[in-house]
């Protein structure tokens, strides 16, 4: 089809030499299997994600008219990121499971059902792609921008984007269009956070379909600014006080970013996990005493999203430091229970005894590292403490992969699919070059 409008843009901008960068990176069997279990975990969470309130939302709007490849992306990337518990990449601060998976196998299921088939390799590269792409602009937008900004939503279609654009085979030159218009659309704000609202699902949704979006139209001609990032009116100078465009380049022979990108064992927010981790290492020495104080010292991040003495939702204790550091030591185990309304009533004296500060070394590590340390107070007048530079799950402290099938396998069981071991075998095969399984993602 013939472009509209000409396609001739800078070599020298930040998009170009991203697109460049990124298919310039060798494939290899490990590479592929890394992809496999996060499209894995990103499946699993979103057929999960169907079994809550909000999920019966999203699945009550899809629907509601014929499910659309952007509307299929809109729904997985929502349903991916409700129970709290799928990917984070730490330096950029992005979930991108949630918007790379949910825009590629859209697509792959459109290309799929019109005989063009796609192979399970060329899937797992359009992943891995789709996971460089928003991650390494989320490197780049500097701490700031998370103050105010939600890095998976902002930097999420530009993940979107290259992956669908992978897929649909996009030259260098449609690519970058590509990218342009994925951040041109780029959105989502924290204020959802002050009352809880569900608008963070929504922001995965939407980054999936814009992405694809934008793919889609590229491959037909549809121009993009190709200095969308560092354009006098782009991405870095409206969203960003404190951007650092230089490392969206760097170090372009590191490992995929994929392999850097930490997998969630507990549902909660992110930056509650090392206290969880470090808390959980302590509950079994306890014992019978009773906690009289809690100190939490982690990174200021973490208190920006994360101080709730008294969180009011289920939602709102996933995002409590207090309340997570309570569950992990009282109980000795976190999991979907540890949010409920019962849960929350019988840990609030504990929480309410939590007190948290931003604290070296961890605030000075962040975001490298995202770490914490817990000292418990005890009735004998005794101390325990514990720390935590890298928490369970990230890549320093990994799940490995019978730890990663039997969450998926607690994911599908919560979701209700009757085999799950099948489900596993059928999306881990992707990594041996089969093809993509059909998944029941609308029916709840």
């Amino acid at each position: 089809m013939t472009a509209l409008l000409p396609l001739s843009f800078p070599t020298a901008s930040l998009t170009a030499s991203l697109a460049a960068l990124i298919a310039a990176k060798p494939l290899g069997p490990e590479d592929y299997r890394a992809a496999a279990l996060f499209t894995l975990d990103a499946l699993a969470n979103a057929l999960a994600g169907r079994k809550t309130v909000a999920g019966a939302i999203l699945l009550d709007w899809a629907n509601a008219e014929p499910l659309t490849t952007g509307r299929e992306a809109m729904l997985l990337g929502g349903l991916t990121h409700i129970l709290e518990v799928d990917d984070l990449h730490r330096a950029s601060v992005v979930h991108p499971g949630c918007v790379v998976v949910p825009a590629a196998y859209a697509l792959a299921r459109r290309k799929n059902q019109k005989s063009a088939s796609v192979s399970g390799h060329a899937f797992l590269a359009a992943v891995l792609r789709g996971f460089e792409a928003c991650c390494r602009v989320g490197m780049a937008v500097g701490p700031a921008h998370y103050r105010i900004w939600h890095n998976t939503a902002t930097c999420g279609p530009f993940g979107s984007a290259y992956a669908a654009g992978d897929l649909l085979g996009l030259d260098h030159t449609a690519m970058t269009h590509a990218l342009g218009n994925a951040g041109t659309q780029s959105s989502g704000l924290w204020q959802f956070l002050e009352t809880g609202a569900m608008s963070k699902h929504l922001h995965a949704g939407r980054a999936a379909e814009a992405g694809l979006l934008a793919a889609d139209l590229a491959s037909r001609g549809f121009s993009g600014p190709p200095q969308i990032l560092e354009g006098e009116k782009g991405f870095f100078k409206a969203t960003c006080a404190d951007p650092k465009p230089e490392r969206l380049l760097a170090d372009p022979e590191a490992p995929w970013q994929l392999h850097l990108t930490s997998i969630k064992p507990w549902p909660s927010c992110r930056h509650t996990h090392p206290t969880i981790d470090a808390g959980l290492s302590l509950a079994a020495k306890i014992g019978n005493r009773k906690i009289e104080g809690i100190k939490v010292d982690t990174y200021q991040a973490a208190l920006d999203v994360c101080d709730r003495v008294a969180p009011r939702s289920e939602y709102e204790a996933k995002f409590s430091l207090q309340h997570t550091a309570a569950a992990a030591l009282t109980d000795g185990h976190v999991d979907f229970a540890s949010f409920d309304p019962a849960a929350r009533e019988r840990l609030a004296a504990t929480a309410a005894r939590v007190e948290i500060a931003a604290a070296a070394p961890y605030a000075g590590r962040y975001p490298t590292a995202w770490g914490a340390g817990i000292t418990v107070r005890l009735d004998d007048g005794s101390e325990l403490s514990a720390s935590r530079e890298h928490a369970y799950g990230d890549p320093e402290n990994p799940l490995d992969e019978s730890a990663m099938r039997a969450k998926a396998a607690m994911l599908l069981e919560y979701g209700g699919i009757a085999a799950p071991a099948k489900f596993i075998d059928a999306v881990l095969a992707l990594a041996d070059d089969a093809a993509l399984p059909d998944l029941p993602l609308v029916q709840a």
